[in-house]
């Protein structure tokens, strides 16, 4: 799990430079799920390691920030629509592409984390 999770941690920083670099660099904001995929990334690197015990410890803590980060995610997308229709307006674009994006990523992250934790256990008891 720990190159998939460096992969996925690649994809949220070259995302998060998107869109900072898309909104012409003047929210700050855009730059979340960069922030995000350097979290992952560090657990990534961490995670690669012959105890299998902190193998497990930073899986699980790699997940919980993918799953922390997809709720995030889904929340700002959701509240900054909602607002923006309240008020008649259209959402920012950029802003709301950028927010599904990193949900999205951080959806099949979270699955395959899962799936990947069945797998070991199936895999212990037999």
């Amino acid at each position: 799990m720990a190159k998939v999770t460096l992969v996925f941690a690649v994809l949220l920083i070259v995302l998060g430079a998107a869109g900072y670099w898309g909104t012409g660099s003047q929210h700050s904001t855009a730059l979340i799920p960069a922030w995000f995929g350097v979290a992952l990334g560090f657990g990534g690197l961490l995670s690669i390691s012959p105890s299998e015990s902190r193998r497990k410890i930073f899986a699980h803590i790699n997940v919980t920030v993918g799953l922390l980060g997809l709720i995030g995610a889904v929340a700002s997308a959701v509240r900054e629509y909602a607002h923006a229709r309240s008020l008649g307006e259209s959402p920012d674009a950029i802003a709301l592409t950028a927010q599904l994006a990193m949900a999205v990523l951080l959806l099949v992250y979270v699955n395959l984390c899962v799936r990947s934790f069945i797998q070991a256990r199936r895999s212990r008891q037999e």
